[in-house]
């Protein structure tokens, strides 16, 4: 099984923004395969943002005879990937939507597995799981291939826990939120939350819906 683990950075944030830079590995049957490391930049054809700047240091002058953004994705396609995952994948989706081929985020099974962790980005994850990574593939971050890198290694944890097919099922679900991060619960597990209020949150129609979809999960727990 091949599992293509991907990360995109872009000149901001869409639907204005555009990718620049695109980074992938493969993971095959469980690990991550190093040689099939995948990094290029594409010319977005826009100006970049100051504020993407400020995150991975990509100057506008580096794009300019790069190929085309569609030459980029149709390398992302090369070799028929059972799956593609990212941290996320919902941003690079924006960009991205890979064909009929599922997807997994790692965001979404991370809050789900490993709900105790402080937070659940993948750099956080990446120490929260204790992952011995080379700095030479893994940094920096904010930069495709070594977010790519990290990502690949949080999901070889994963599947130590969980089915692909369970993680492509939380991926097409909403997010199974660890904490409230609201009102005068913020901070408590779910399953500290009074069931009136799990109640209340659920009938709230404009709520957030990762919140209402936690709330009913921890009704039913």
């Amino acid at each position: 099984m091949k599992i293509r683990v991907i990360d995109f950075e872009t000149t901001g944030l869409p639907p204005e923004a555009s990718v620049c830079e695109i980074g992938w590995y493969d993971v095959i049957d469980g690990d991550v395969d190093e040689s099939s490391k995948g990094e290029m930049f594409v010319n977005p054809r826009r100006e970049m943002s100051i504020e993407a700047r400020a995150v991975h240091h990509i100057r506008d002058a580096e794009l300019i005879d790069a190929p085309a953004i569609d030459y980029g994705f149709r390398a992302l396609m090369a070799g028929a990937p059972d799956a593609f995952v990212a941290h996320n994948a919902a941003f690079e989706r924006e960009f991205f939507a890979g064909g009929s081929i599922p997807w997994v985020c790692t965001l979404k099974v991370g809050r789900r597995l490993w709900p105790d962790a402080p937070s659940h980005s993948n750099q956080v994850l990446r120490y929260f799981l204790g992952l011995e990574l080379e700095d030479a593939q893994a940094m920096p971050p904010h930069r495709a291939a070594p977010d790519a890198f990290t990502t690949a290694h949080i999901l070889v944890r994963a599947l130590q826990s969980a089915s692909l097919t369970d993680m492509i099922a939380w991926t097409n679900s909403p997010s199974l939120l660890p904490r409230v991060n609201f009102g005068k619960h913020r901070g408590k597990k779910w399953t500290e939350v009074p069931r009136d209020y799990l109640e209340w949150i659920v009938k709230q129609q404009d709520m957030d819906g990762d919140v209402r979809f936690t709330a009913k999960s921890a009704l039913g727990r």
